[in-house]
């Protein structure tokens, strides 16, 4: 039962199999890592807004133009812009952020056909898995705002929808840019989802669509304010009920209840 050899031995033994790399215990420590280093490196970023889009938004098109004009309004409301990273649309929210003095985010994914982190970010990491790079998008943000894309945005976009429906995040607002675009899907949703019973009134107000970066803006800091207001008060009331309950326990003390 006594090893024959120490643990650092083994640790620094370069021979033998290599599949130890590959198995689940070792991706646990590799999923770990990268929840760890986004953590470290985003938790003093500030006020954000997560920007998504198609990557394959070329840049002579007007919704690269869009992109651009987003980020700058973002960075300009004091927001830092939080993209996927890769070129497109997230491209064009990271220049207009970077251009305009703000802070530029890129949380990369590793794929076949996507190679690094457009230009434009000043603060990047590359994930291996989407599950660690989505929750970095969701919660170092205020909100998210969607671009026209792909079944990626789609991924992003529901599943912020989820989040906020069952209010895994609050005041959390999720604005659609661009109403030819989005529009037949908000419509299926108001004409077929919601009277087949599958969503309620309610969840439609969750989603906000428009052609306007200004009320994209609006939008994001009506939600901030609100959410401040809420938090404030939820303080407030706590404080007081800790201060009436250390009264009670002070009056008690002198009147010898225990």
């Amino acid at each position: 039962m006594v090893e024959s050899t120490t643990t650092d031995q083994r640790l620094l033994d370069s021979r033998g199999p290599t599949d130890w790399v590959h198995t689940d215990p070792w991706r646990v420590l590799r999923i770990q890592s990268e929840f760890v280093e986004g953590f470290g490196m985003l938790a003093e970023l500030g006020r954000a807004v997560s920007v998504f889009g198609s990557a394959r938004t070329h840049r002579d098109d007007p919704e690269y133009a869009l992109g651009v004009r987003l980020g700058a309004a973002l960075a300009e409301a004091g927001y830092a812009v939080i993209t996927g990273g890769g070129p497109g649309a997230m491209e064009a929210a990271n220049k207009g952020a970077c251009e305009a003095g703000g802070t530029s985010v890129g949380l990369g994914i590793e794929l076949p056909f996507e190679q690094g982190l457009n230009p434009w970010c000043d603060i990047g990491i590359n994930f291996r898995y989407f599950f660690a790079r989505k929750t970095m998008f969701v919660k170092y943000a205020q909100g998210f705002v969607v671009l026209p894309g792909g079944f990626g945005t789609f991924d992003e976009l529901f599943e912020a929808l989820v989040l906020v429906q069952t209010r895994k995040v609050t005041s959390f607002p999720i604005v659609m840019v661009g109403t030819e675009y989005w529009g037949g899907l908000f419509e299926w949703i108001r004409a077929t989802v919601l009277p087949a019973g599958k969503v309620s009134e309610p969840d439609l107000d969750l989603l906000h669509l428009t052609d306007d970066v200004d009320e994209v803006v609006e939008v994001i800091q009506a939600s901030v304010s609100s959410g401040d207001v809420k938090r404030a008060g939820e303080k407030a009331a706590l404080d007081a009920m800790q201060l009436a309950e250390e009264s009670a326990m002070g009056d008690g003390s002198r009147d010898g209840s225990p």
